[in-house]
C-alpha cells in the first residue's frame, strides 16, 4: 500500500478521527541521537488530549523500557513502561510467555544493558554482555560451548568484540538445542547526524559462520507483534 499524503487541515483531521490507537517510532521519528524532533511534542500532547492511546514501538534494544521512560522525560515527553514496546522487552516476553525458556539456563547476550534487565525482570539469567576481555589467536581455545547456555541473543552492542561473537558462534555450532533470537535485523541506526551499523549489520557475522537463521523478534517481523 502506498503511503497516504497528506496536504490539508481536514485530512489530517479524519486520519486522528479514524484511529483510537497510534503506534511511533522512535529512533528518526521521536528523536535523533539524544534530539527531539520538531514539533513531537505538541503532537504527542494534542493526541493525548483527543484521548487516543500511544504506543512507542522500537527495534534499539540499547535501553530498557524503564531506561526509555527516563529519556522521553529527559526530551520533555511523558510515556510510561505500559507505553513502550521494544525488542528486548519482546525477546523477554517471548522467551518467557512462549518459548518457555528453562529458567536454569542463562541467555548469551550480544548487546547492552536493556536486553540484561528486561531478561532479568522476567526472571532469565543473561550473561555476556559485559565481558571485555580480550582474546587472541593463542587463547581462542578458553572459549568453549557451555551447556548452561540456552540461548544467544543478539542485539545492539556499542561495545562489540570478537570474544562476544566467537563464544556465541561456539554455543550455537556445538549446541543444536541453543535458541538463537535476534532483537532485530536493521542494518541501519538512525543517530543525531548519520546512519551507523544497526543490529542486523553485527548479527550478519553470526549469520555467515554459524549458517543459522536466528528468529527476529523486532518490526516488522510477527514475533513482536504477536508477544
Amino acid at each position: 500500500m502506498a503511503p497516504l499524503k497528506l496536504t490539508t487541515a481536514a485530512e489530517f483531521k479524519a486520519l486522528v478521527d479514524r484511529f483510537d490507537t497510534f503506534l511511533f517510532d522512535c529512533d528518526g521519528v521521536i528523536w535523533r541521537g539524544s534530539s527531539i524532533v520538531d514539533h513531537v511534542p505538541e503532537t504527542l500532547d494534542m493526541l493525548r488530549r483527543l484521548g487516543k492511546r500511544l504506543i512507542f514501538v522500537t527495534n534499539n534494544s540499547a535501553k530498557s523500557r524503564r531506561d526509555y521512560v527516563a529519556k522521553f522525560a529527559s526530551l520533555g515527553i511523558q510515556a510510561s513502561e505500559e507505553e513502550i514496546f521494544s525488542s528486548a522487552y519482546a525477546t523477554a516476553v517471548y522467551l518467557h510467555d512462549v518459548a518457555k525458556f528453562d529458567t536454569s539456563k542463562h541467555a548469551y547476550v550480544i548487546g547492552g544493558s536493556g536486553i540484561r534487565h528486561e531478561l532479568e525482570a522476567v526472571g532469565i539469567s543473561a550473561i555476556g554482555h559485559d565481558d571485555t576481555r580480550a582474546v587472541s589467536l593463542a587463547t581462542l581455545n578458553e572459549i568453549e560451548p557451555d551447556p548452561r547456555i540456552g540461548a544467544v541473543v543478539c542485539g545492539i552492542d556499542y561495545e562489540i568484540s570478537y570474544r562476544k561473537l566467537a563464544t556465541a558462534h561456539v554455543n550455537l555450532t556445538e549446541n543444536p538445542d541453543c535458541m538463537f533470537i535476534a532483537t532485530n535485523d536493521d542494518r541501519t541506526l538512525p543517530g543525531g547526524k548519520h546512519m551507523y551499523p544497526g543490529s542486523g549489520s553485527l548479527l550478519s557475522v553470526l549469520l555467515s559462520s554459524t549458517q543459522r537463521t536466528p528468529l527476529v523478534m523486532g518490526k516488522p517481523n510477527p514475533p513482536m507483534l504477536e508477544c
